[in-house]
């Protein structure tokens, strides 16, 4: 009967161990606000969604929640991608883009131009320019962001025609 008893507590011990396991490894997913872009710049942003690498600055493919074409992410703390977001107030006024606010920094990477704004906590934000659809790319601090757009540029040139963003 000892024996018996000893099963049975130790069963719901093992159901919430397992349980608790389960929820633990939800928590650590990361999450992204999906764009609402126009039928247009959807279409491009799903291309681009096909296209994508499996891996980017030696880290594998783990896209946020919700799950979308129009996001992406690799590793832990994850590179996010979100396609189909608004163009940048730093693109829209240059006025923006100088004095205080000088971090935003345009530059090309393997024929892809990007703005970068340095964001809080050491992370990188950039934006591609020049492309029917705006693509940006937060980088954690820490990881090597030259290498994160080198490896996404062949994507987004092959997705995202060159053009003004609608």
């Amino acid at each position: 009967m000892n024996f018996l008893r000893h099963r049975l507590i130790g069963l719901p011990a093992l159901v919430l161990s397992i349980t608790v396991a389960g929820c633990s490894s939800a928590d650590d997913d990361t999450s992204a606000a999906v764009p609402s872009p126009g039928a247009r710049a959807t279409k491009l942003c799903q291309n681009l969604d096909k296209v994508l690498p499996s891996k980017v600055a030696g880290e594998s493919r783990r896209d946020p929640e919700p799950a979308s074409a129009l996001t992406a992410g690799w590793g832990n703390p994850e590179i996010i991608l979100r396609c189909g977001v608004p163009r940048p107030p730093k693109m829209i006024d240059p006025k923006v883009a100088e004095g205080h606010d000088a971090d935003a920094v345009p530059g090309g990477v393997n024929g892809v131009d990007w703005l970068m704004e340095k964001g809080d906590g050491g992370a990188y934000r950039f934006t591609c320019a020049n492309r029917q659809a705006y693509v940006e790319v937060t980088v954690p601090e820490g990881v090597d962001r030259s290498a994160v757009l080198i490896d996404l540029a062949s994507a987004v040139k092959k997705a995202i025609p060159e053009g003004i963003a609608l």
